[in-house]
């Protein structure tokens, strides 16, 4: 079968398009036929060394959506030919990947697998965000950057649901659009405004009760100024680069909450796996949330898919297919 896959850390020319060896459900697993992959930032994360400790070489990816061809001893989640889709399990830049039966999610009918692997990571990312890790209330005010990206978009859609009161920021007036569409309050044009400034004088100074920033060097320290007492920083990415240094008395200004969140901890069981995904996957049948596959590439061209993501010449989600 055909896979890409890394053998040394780096841009996107490191991922190399290739034949490997066919694989072979085990104790508890099923042998999925992938159909469509979901392209993350984690996976740019992955390909360039971030998350150091594994293995190389390896096939990158971490999401995806196909048909079970078929399932080891132990099976009892999924039977072959179920249409499936799932995410945090490696090697979903591939035409078939190994993925533990406990992490599959059945399709609702009406869905397919290009919907599932359009879903599955970043609607769970929105759904623990503005759910769990700071649970939103109506009347909140909360600031979503990158609002024009896959996970932006479905947050502002769900914060909405809330009752939520949001401001985003964005780097172009077309995406600024898109922010509004999905039912952003106050759309903010970071090359044209000073977000904090924008937030603080848009609340009379109060602030906001929670930012959801996954940019993170570029934004974290505004990010912060703009919390109201005893708001929450959530920090769920790094597309501009880690923050490597901060003095934590910050937070003493207003008694903050500062957390790291991250998918595998809000999915631990199978009982919030399903009760997210089945929200998610619920909403996208129903139409109450709207999915935007903005690019699909040949999964051939998974390394122009990075560029391009990389280059934030992007909006909603990128799909590749075997």
């Amino acid at each position: 079968m055909k896979a890409v896959q890394i053998s040394e850390h780096g841009g996107p020319e490191a991922m190399k398009y290739q034949d490997v060896a066919d694989l072979s459900p085990g104790e508890g697993q099923a042998l999925v036929e992938i159909q469509a992959v979901g392209v993350n930032f984690t996976d740019v994360y992955n390909r360039m060394g971030a998350n150091p400790g594994q293995p190389l070489p390896r096939t990158i990816g971490v999401e995806g959506a196909g048909t079970v061809r078929g399932v080891g001893p132990g099976v009892t989640q999924v039977k072959e030919g179920d249409v499936v889709a799932y995410c945090g399990t490696p090697g979903s830049y591939a035409e078939q990947a190994i993925v533990p039966a406990s992490r599959l999610i059945k399709m609702p009918d009406g869905l397919d697998a290009r919907a599932g692997a359009a879903a599955m990571l970043q609607g769970m990312t929105a759904h623990y965000l503005c759910h769990s890790t700071y649970s939103v209330q109506k009347g909140d005010r909360v600031v979503i950057h990158a609002g024009a990206g896959g996970v932006g978009l479905l947050l502002i859609q769900m914060v909405k649901k809330l009752g939520g009161y949001i401001f985003t920021t964005v780097s172009t007036e077309a995406k600024a659009d898109l922010a509004r569409e999905a039912g952003a309050d106050h759309v903010i044009l970071y090359t044209q405004q000073d977000f904090a400034e924008e937030v603080k004088k848009a609340t009379n100074g109060e602030g906001v009760q929670a930012v959801y920033d996954s940019v993170a060097k570029t934004t974290f320290d505004q990010s912060i100024s703009c919390l109201g007492r005893r708001g929450h920083m959530v920090l769920y990415g790094n597309s501009s680069g880690p923050v490597t240094s901060m003095d934590p008395r910050i937070l003493g200004n207003g008694s903050l909450y500062l957390t790291r969140p991250g998918l595998a901890d809000y999915t631990a069981t199978r009982e919030e796996l399903e009760q997210r995904a089945g929200d998610v996957l619920g909403w996208v049948k129903s139409g109450e949330l709207k999915l935007r596959v903005e690019h699909v590439f040949p999964l051939a061209e998974a390394s122009e898919a990075h560029r391009q993501l990389e280059g934030r010449s992007t909006t909603g989600k990128l799909l590749l297919i075997p």
